[in-house]
């Protein structure tokens, strides 16, 4: 081969060559060929792109492929992009249409469609699509279409439920085939948040919500349509409501008329909507006018993302509903197609309507983004996007518009007429707040052309005039805002806007006294006018069971709004002292007619919730005479006590029993995180400020911490009445009596122990003065408008100091959520104020420089120093951080690395409902129908039963023993798994009827069990509270005495006892040591389910009083009983069950601590044992709450799992909590208690376990600090630790052993070199026996010193010899 090779090795070139020219020619053309018949496909592929076919349905990737095609192939006027990213990653496209699509210009509205959100009702999908391509490929041709593409910002998402598209099936109308909800599915149009309910979603369920209300709010869009199927209808919001009936409910917004108008403008547009008889085949007799209808009306929608786009960005948006089949075959894509493409076009144009304009600086012109604009009338503000553009859509018609923004005065434009057709265009431009008046600028509406350089943005190509326009420049009125000769100059003459008139704001009409009737009447009406703004509500009731009614009015009156102060009037406190209660109701009657036209009160409305009682003593008031100068007739209750010496006081005891007006009041202040507060009575003409009273009861100045805060807001008032600031009240009646600016210090004019403004200050966040408002007390009617022209401007100057001093939140570091209950401390002040649930607060304060701490348990204080301006508010946050510690001192572990997501979502759920408004929304979207009655053994075991068949699968009815009489002691568990002991779950123990004359806590208990497992699967909070907690409802432990018993017998003692006549709350012992009889069997029953331990929390209900008690501090540690609230009851407390005062340790709660290691309160519902039933309604209504917020506390505290280091759960391990009281761990390993909030130290024991140390920080609003205690064996002897044991003995047999070596080496080598001798000895044993005796018997010294040379033998020797001879 070699020789081969050798020979031919001038030939392979050659061959080379050949090949080479081969593959050129053969292979070279196929490969053209292959590159010519790739291009024809791409080619071909475009080609198919282009064109829409109407025969079919885009799957995911085709209507991608589609969407990019269209977009490279018109770059000019769209742009696609994604706002996000579905469960299973697909991209939520969406295709933005405008010229220039890639930047952000002024003046152009954005609008969008929104379809699929339903992923099987897919018509929208698809016309959505068709439009994008028809707006494309008509720019430029069609001008409707060019006119529209220019001046409008379009983003279209075809798609917002891509998995849910791709599980449906063509042909599917009914949508039984699946796909309606996401891929964790999750109803994408339930899970928006919702302004009646709290919607429980997690946000990993539905990324496609959280992309679009993140772009929702990121594009601030004017108008919207979300496409659906189902029907052929538009619907517009509200699209549910708070009472969430089914169906059948009108829930309209302030813009019913205008959404009405949009949903006619699709409707009347397409040929089927209109008729308003879609004829759906599973619906045929169903018909809406016109083809629109209110979504609330057509049926309730919580959650849906119609209302969210309005109520939480700036746009209008309805839902349109294109076909009666969800997913119609596709041979129906072209028909649906051509009956909407009109109705799509129409309803875009209309982002062209109302009024539109810019917000600016009056300096220099600048964007003022985040501007409220404002319309009279109409409460539903928008605010300006970041070029200070704003849109805002209104039918045909007269307006009053204000603009609004921080830190600048606020202008209104009366009169502004709205055309049909384009929109009216009008600019603001705002000067920054100095020493202008508060009222800000109102100007009228003209249309004559205003040239200007400063009304719009000066960085843009906007026009700056317009023949429609109207630009109204409050810088270039220098007389009323005060700019510089150099400004004024600037301005040429023709460009100043006429004179502007002096504003007038609406003055009350209604000037007459109001009687109790009368009243009521007039808060109602004002209540249901302006529902918007005002809201009627009531905190208990008078003597005489009159209504003590407030009126909120605020532009969110029903909820406190985080960083929005609250203010409170309070008048009629005497009876017989009118004036201030007739000028609270006028003070309303302005506030509600000047909202939106007058800037001051808008202003005011916008930024505080302002609380007002006309009456706090209407019982008073019905027996006060007109024309009382100085009397006393109706000054006090109908009791006949004087309500303002009757609050606690902090130098002076009063004895007077507790009114409940006073009571009332009491609950109020710690229900609200009231600022200001004023206190109007009459007599007098002066503002009187804390102290009112002494310690030794003199007249003289009391100082409060807080004196200059006083005094400056009591000047406030008395400045702006002119006769109260000269200081010379009721010269007829006192001439000799003279206030200095018209205020005083309360003691220092005369002694008030038990008044309301000390309470307040003392015992609450809240400054209060009392303000005399004239020299009679109850003055003729014909005098009133007298009053309210001298004290109107007072009353409105005094809300303005509720925003002074410092404001802000105090907000955990690590979550950015807000602290509630933290102390915000200023130096040298020493009155100390705490943060709202939400973690904000108010601190009134006069100008100056001050050195803040806030702090709160468990975490780190924070001082800051902050400057009050002489004007406004100074805003200071505080950023906190949580003192946490290790077990073994080592460093804090991050728990957001490893804690579970659940976990987090669940310590979520627990705090939204702990803090806010979360369990009143929660009570007022559970609202169930009852029928209230008193139900014996009988009837209570058949409901009980009837709750097991109807709900077989949460709940569990169980025996515990029988009572003397042989009824039977009910458990009811209810749980999502009733029947397995989820160790791991809190477990509640709630418990009624242990005195069978107290049955009202049988009832709460047997009503809440219904109302629990009614809600179940129906409301999501309630459905995951049960899911997550074991409730176990005892709801009869005495059913025999129950029988004896009577209703309507509020104090009689017959049915307390069981039938031996044991009271059975002082039946329970620890153990039958301490007995000297046997226990009750049902004290028996109940003290068997106790000692089963396992609980974590004991709630029982019991009558006679209105009070809770409960061992102090348990768990934590042992202590005495206190008192939970106050009584109110008229008994005397032998009254109350068993006899008992109020600080008797109760045994039964005693026995849960001790032996069930489970905290219990007692809860007192109502002072009558046995009321009638008919107050059975209004007791539920009172305890829902309550009863609800115990399946959040059982929550809180500590929980963990105690395993050893294998993993192991360890069952019966001892936890010590702060030294105290102990728990024990469960099946799994599992331990919960509940705990006061702060830092705890944690012990926990276990036989044969090394004991372990941790320190937990307990929050009063999270979820309880879940913990996992792991445990080392113990290894300990003798008391030392088994390592050191045995490292110490091991070392002492090393040196044994080491040191016998030595020896045993050192007499070897001697052995070896003395074998001769040894030997000779062994051999001759009997002749040196003797000798060998003896040497042995000598001293060690001569021993070793005697030399031997062969006849010689060591200590070595003589052993072996002695080893040998044995």
């Amino acid at each position: 081969m070699a020789t081969y090779l050798l020979e031919h090795r001038h030939t392979a070139p050659k061959l080379c060559v050949l090949l080479f020219v081969f593959l050129l020619f053969v292979v070279g053309p196929i490969t053209a060929l292959s590159v010519g018949e790739a291009r024809l496909v791409r080619s071909n592929t475009f080609a198919e792109v282009e064109v829409e076919d109407y025969t079919k349905y885009y799957n995911y990737v085709e209507m991608t492929r589609r969407l990019k095609f269209m977009a490279m192939k018109y770059p000019y006027i769209s742009n696609l992009s994604s706002i996000g990213q579905s469960v299973q990653g697909r991209e939520l496209w969406v295709m933005r249409i405008t010229k220039d699509p890639n930047a952000d210009v002024p003046g152009k509205p954005k609008c969008k469609y929104v379809g699929n959100m339903h992923g099987d009702e897919t018509i929208s999908r698809q016309v959505l699509v068709y439009l994008v391509n028809y707006l494309l490929t008509r720019y430029g041709e069609d001008p409707r279409i060019t006119e529209l593409l220019t001046s409008t910002d379009i983003y279209i998402m075809p798609s917002m439920n891509p998995d849910g598209f791709e599980r449906s099936r063509e042909g599917d109308c009914s949508g039984d085939a699946g796909g309606r909800s996401n891929a964790k599915n999750m109803d994408l149009n339930r899970s928006f948040p919702d302004q009646f309910d709290k919607i429980n979603v997690q946000q990993d369920d539905v990324p496609e919500v959280t992309a679009v209300i993140k772009w929702i709010l990121e594009k601030k869009f004017v108008l919207s349509g979300n496409l659906h199927g189902g029907t052929v209808v538009a619907s517009y919001p509200f699209d549910d409501s708070a009472s969430h009936k089914m169906q059948g409910y009108y829930s309209s917004s302030v813009d019913d008329n205008l959404f009405k108008h949009l949903a006619l403008t699709y409707a009347k547009n397409h040929p089927v909507m209109r008729t308003g008889e879609p004829k759906c085949p599973d619906t045929p007799d169903e018909t809406f006018e016109d083809g629109i209808v209110n979504g609330a009306k057509w049926y309730d929608v919580p959650g849906g993302m119609q209302d969210y786009n309005y109520l939480n960005g700036n746009c209008l948006e309805i839902t349109m509903e294109l076909s009666c089949c969800k997913f119609p075959p596709a041979s129906e894509l072209k028909k649906e197609w051509d009956y909407n493409r009109e109705s799509l076009i129409a309803y875009l144009e209309q982002v062209h309507i109302g009024v539109r304009g810019y917000v600016n600086e009056a300096t220099n012109g600048t964007a003022l983004p985040d501007a409220s604009i404002m319309v009279a009338g109409i409460n539903h503000n928008l605010t300006t996007a970041k070029f200070g553009d704003f849109y805002r859509l209104l039918l045909p018609g007269t307006y009053n518009i204000t603009a609004i923004a921080t830190g600048y005065m606020a202008m209104t434009v009366v009169g502004v007429q709205v055309v049909e057709g384009k929109a009216t265009e009008l600019n603001f431009t705002l000067a920054p707040l100095g020493n202008e008046p508060t009222g800000g600028i109102t100007v009228p509406f003209t249309t004559t052309t205003v040239p200007t350089t400063t009304s719009v943005p000066t960085t843009t190509s906007v026009p700056t005039t317009t023949s429609d326009s109207t630009t109204i420049e409050t810088s270039s009125t220098t007389s009323e805002m005060g700019t510089s000769g150099a400004n004024e100059s600037s301005t040429p003459q023709e460009a100043r806007p006429p004179a502007q008139p002096e504003h007038q704001p609406i003055q009350p009409q209604d000037f007459r006294h109001h009687h109790y009737n009368d009243m009521e009447l007039f808060l109602r009406m004002y209540s249901n006018r302006f529902h918007s703004i005002a809201h009627l509500y009531s905190i208990g009731k008078s003597a005489e069971d009159r209504e003590l009614y407030v009126m909120v009015i605020s532009d969110n009156p029903t909820v406190h709004e985080p960083g929005e102060p609250e203010f409170k009037y309070i008048a009629n406190m005497h009876g017989n002292e009118v004036v201030g209660r007739e000028l609270l109701l006028n003070l309303i009657e302005y506030l509600c007619h000047n909202y939106g036209s007058d800037p001051e009160v808008t202003q005011l409305v916008n930024t505080t919730r302002i609380h007002i009682m006309p009456s706090m003593n209407p019982d008073g008031y019905e027996i006060a005479r007109e024309g009382d100068v100085r009397g006393y007739t109706g000054r006090n209750n109908s009791n006949n006590f004087d309500l303002n010496r009757n609050f606690p006081d902090q130098f002076t005891t009063i004895t007077e029993p507790r009114q409940p007006e006073t009571i009332a009041v009491m609950n109020w202040l710690k229900s609200y995180p009231f600022v200001l507060s004023a206190n109007l009575h009459g007599g007098s003409l002066v503002v009187n400020y804390p102290y009112d009273d002494d310690k030794q009861g003199r007249t003289e100045y009391s100082k409060c911490p807080d004196d200059k805060v006083f005094k400056q807001v009591a000047r406030s008032y008395s400045q702006e009445n002119a006769l109260m600031h000269k200081g010379h009240p009721c010269e007829d009646l006192y001439p000799s009596a003279f206030f200095e600016d018209g205020i005083t210090n309360g003691a220092n004019w005369y002694n008030v122990p038990g008044g309301m403004q000390d309470w307040n200050y003392l015992n609450t966040n809240c400054f209060e003065v009392t303000i005399e408002l004239g020299c009679v007390k109850y003055p003729k009617a014909q005098h009133l408008p007298l009053y309210w022209d001298q004290n109107h401007r007072a009353l409105l100057q005094y809300i303005h100091q509720v925003h002074r001093g410092v404001k802000g939140m105090v907000i955990d570091i690590k979550d950015g959520t807000g602290i509630p209950n933290a102390t915000i401390m200023v130096e040298e002040i020493d009155h100390p104020i705490t943060t709202n649930l939400a973690g904000d607060y108010w601190r009134l304060l006069v100008p100056g420089t001050y050195h803040l701490t806030a702090s709160a348990r468990g975490y780190n204080s924070v001082k800051i120093y902050a400057t009050v301006p002489e004007e406004g508010v100074e805003l200071v946050d505080f950023r906190l951080t949580r003192v946490r510690s290790e077990p073994n001192g080592q460093a804090p572990k991050d728990p957001g690395a490893t804690q579970d997501p659940a976990e987090v979502v669940f310590q979520s759920f627990i705090k939204d409902l702990s803090l806010g408004q979360g369990l009143e929304q929660l009570v007022q979207s559970t609202i169930t129908e009852s029928s209230f009655r008193y139900r014996r053994y009988k009837e209570l075991s058949e409901f009980l039963r009837g709750l097991t068949l109807n709900f077989p699968k949460i709940t569990s009815l169980h025996s515990l023993g029988q009572s003397v009489e042989y009824r039977t002691i009910w458990a009811l568990e209810i749980s999502n798994k009733p029947d397995e002991p989820e160790t791991a779950k809190p477990k509640i123990r709630l418990v009624g009827g242990i005195h069978g004359n107290a049955p009202v806590g049988t009832e709460l208990l047997l009503e809440f069990a219904a109302f629990l497992c009614i809600n179940y699967d129906k409301n999501p909070t309630i459905t995951r509270l049960i899911n997550e907690t074991r409730i176990v409802i005892l709801p009869s432990i005495n059913p025999d005495g129950r029988e004896l018993a009577r209703e309507k017998q509020c104090t009689s003692t017959v049915g307390m006892t069981n039938t031996h006549g044991k009271d059975l709350d002082t039946d329970f012992f620890g153990n039958a040591s301490q007995r000297v009889v046997e226990a009750q069997p049902e004290t028996r029953a109940v003290m068997d389910l106790i000692l089963e331990r396992g609980f974590t929390l004991s709630v029982a209900l019991d009558g006679g009083s209105l009070l809770a008690t409960y061992p102090y501090d348990k768990p934590v540690q042992p202590g005495n009983s206190e008192v939970l609230g106050q009584c109110v009851c008229q008994q005397p407390s032998q009254d109350a069950p068993g006899g008992y005062g109020m600080s008797k340790q109760w045994p039964e709660y005693d026995f849960s601590v001790d032996f069930g290691h489970c905290p219990e309160i007692t809860v007192y519902t109502g002072c009558c044992l046995f009321p009638p039933a008919n107050q059975l309604a209004t007791l539920w209504a009172e305890n829902r709450k309550a009863l609800l917020s115990m399946l959040v506390e059982v929550h809180k505290g500590v929980r963990g799992m105690v395993k050893d280091k294998s993993g192991k759960p360890i069952v019966g391990a001892m936890i010590v909590l702060n030294g105290g009281v102990r728990v024990f761990t469960a099946e799994g390993g599992y331990f919960h208690a509940l705990l006061a909030p702060g830092n705890h130290n944690i012990e926990a024991v276990a036989d044969g376990y090394q004991q372990q140390r941790q320190e937990v920080v307990v929050s009063s609003y999270e979820a309880a600090s879940s913990i996992i205690i792991e445990f080392d064996m113990d290894n300990r002897i003798f008391g030392l630790p088994r390592e050191f044991v045995v490292a110490t003995a091991a070392a002492s047999m090393t040196a044994l052993v080491v040191t016998a070596c030595i020896i045993w080496c050192v007499c070897s080598a001697k052995s070896n070199q003395q074998k001769d001798g040894f030997h000779r000895l062994r051999q001759h044993r009997d002749d040196y026996e003797d000798e060998i005796r003896l040497t042995s018997m000598g001293s060690k010294k001569s021993l070793l010193s005697n030399e031997f040379q062969d006849e010689s033998e060591s200590d070595e020797d003589t052993l072996y010899a002695n080893a040998n001879k044995l």
